[in-house]
């Protein structure tokens, strides 16, 4: 598959529902067409045998630790809910 010869930015813009003025279409053209022919350079790399990656390093448990800390009472919690019962927040019906 080969690189369009031409992006059609005011088309493009207005997907994107942005009002470009004849200036900035002529700068975005441009960059647009560099992008096109840098993404048709890395198509023709040859990536046999390279793993696919989600990150470019390894990561691993980047989560915190799962540790107690103080926080709110039940009646804390509870304080300012317009209607509760059974120390629960009651909430009207969604689902029939």
């Amino acid at each position: 598959m080969s690189a369009p010869s031409s992006i059609d930015v005011g088309y493009v813009a207005q997907l994107a529902r942005l009002k470009l003025s004849e200036e900035e279409t002529r700068r975005f053209q441009g960059q647009l067409e560099q992008i096109v022919r840098y993404i048709e350079q890395i198509r023709r790399l040859d990536v046999a045998g390279i793993e696919p990656t989600a990150h470019a390093v390894d990561r691993s448990n980047v989560t915190r630790d799962d540790a107690a800390a103080p926080s709110l009472s039940s009646e804390e919690a509870l304080a300012n809910a317009p209607v509760r019962a059974n120390g629960l927040f009651m909430v009207p019906k969604v689902i029939e």
